[in-house]
């Protein structure tokens, strides 16, 4: 026996379509958690540092001095002017051709862009490309330095929970900043919106719909003005894009800054998205073609939290591979499914033409198919 609830993504008609609406100025936003956890608040003008390391995140074996100094020429400080005022964020060298990485909420609305390097040089950008689907944009220096320094991408497929990280960045306008922490947690999805206009800071730039991420979580101090840095590992290489940062509500204190809980956009997925943009200024999403709901299903005398069919879309990759509306998916990839946000997050990291197996369950028996996703048509 299932259970749905109809009330969360209900017209979600296909999984991971959803746009960003974050802003570098400090946007407030709600992060969905699965169905059995509870909603937490979202500075969505995610950001790092402060200078102090968690006792968990020693490690004698890593030399943060060293990565720091290796890390940070590679990490850059964003200005931004727009209609709505000023704004600040951070982001990363992507290659020796001038491209450098950040948040779409970074640039969102942006009418003159300028990028600072370590060094202090400063720079003119334009905006190559934005997809405010995963919250990622790339900027072009227009005029850029030939000793630019391309920061080291690493894998995120090799992370571990518990593995020492540092995030660099240019929280509340100091440049350079450097925290350290550990992998909180891996495939965690948070989703970032705008939760009103009395929530935004000045010179806050929104954007119109939320951002779903399969997200890295990190103790590593992240605050207003780091969006768009870098997460890196114990070697210096980019594990991941800062991008948000929990935050209590405001009936419970209302602390905007850094609580130990950040989360950032996996590097593979960020590899993915930057390289398209780099290429064609767009980027293609994947698309399985369901609505979705939490739901619930009775396994073994155990409750299972689940994504719920609501639809299948005519045509689509979900519906050649024969689910049906009242399937309750509870793995993708052997990865546990414990929410409908869980499930859009899933194919939202994933590429379209990938093969994914879902787990479900349908009349009380367990199933497993092999679905192709396709490309999403309005990409």
């Amino acid at each position: 026996m299932s259970r749905t609830n109809p009330t969360m993504w209900t017209q979600v008609t296909a999984v991971g379509l959803l746009s960003a609406i974050l802003a570098s100025g400090g946007t407030y936003a709600v992060v969905q958690a699965s169905q059995d956890e509870q909603p937490v608040v979202l500075d969505a003008a995610a950001a790092t540092t402060s200078a102090n390391a968690s006792p968990a995140a020693y490690s004698p074996s890593t030399d943060w001095g060293g990565v720091a100094a290796n890390v940070s020429p590679s990490v850059v400080a964003i200005s931004v002017e727009s209609n709505a005022g000023g704004g600040a964020g951070s982001g990363v060298v992507w290659d020796q051709d001038g491209h450098i990485v950040t948040n779409a909420h970074v640039v969102a609305g942006a009418q003159q862009v300028q990028v600072t390097l370590a060094d202090g040089r400063s720079y003119s950008a334009e905006i190559a490309g934005a997809d405010p689907s995963t919250d990622l944009a790339v900027l072009t220096l227009t005029s850029p330095p030939e000793d630019l320094h391309p920061i080291t991408v690493g894998d995120d497929e090799t992370l571990a929970v518990g593995d020492p990280v540092m995030a660099i960045g240019n929280p509340l306008g100091l440049s350079g900043t450097v925290t350290t922490g550990i992998i909180s947690a891996l495939d965690r999805p948070v989703t970032t919106e705008q939760a009103g206009a009395e929530g935004m800071q000045p010179g806050a730039m929104a954007q119109a719909e939320p951002v779903v991420t399969n997200a890295i979580q990190t103790s590593a101090a992240i605050n207003p003005g780091n969006s768009g840095g870098a997460l890196v590992d114990g070697s210096g290489a980019l594990i991941g894009i800062n991008s948000s940062i929990a935050s209590l509500s405001s009936a419970m204190g209302g602390q905007a800054g850094n609580i130990g809980i950040g989360f950032a956009i996996p590097v593979n997925e960020v590899s993915s998205i930057a390289g398209q943009l780099i290429e064609d200024g767009t980027a293609e999403h994947a698309f399985l073609g369901i609505g979705l709901s939490d739901a619930t299903a009775d396994q073994d005398g155990a409750t299972l939290y689940a994504a719920g069919v609501t639809m299948v879309e005519p045509g689509s990759p979900a519906d050649g591979a024969g689910l049906k509306e009242g399937d309750v998916v509870t793995h993708i990839d052997g990865e546990r499914v414990n929410g409908s946000l869980a499930l859009v997050a899933q194919v939202r990291q994933r590429t379209a033409g990938s093969e994914v197996e879902l787990t479900y369950i349908r009349d009380g028996e367990t199933q497993h198919v092999t679905v192709t996703l396709d490309v999403r048509a309005d990409s």
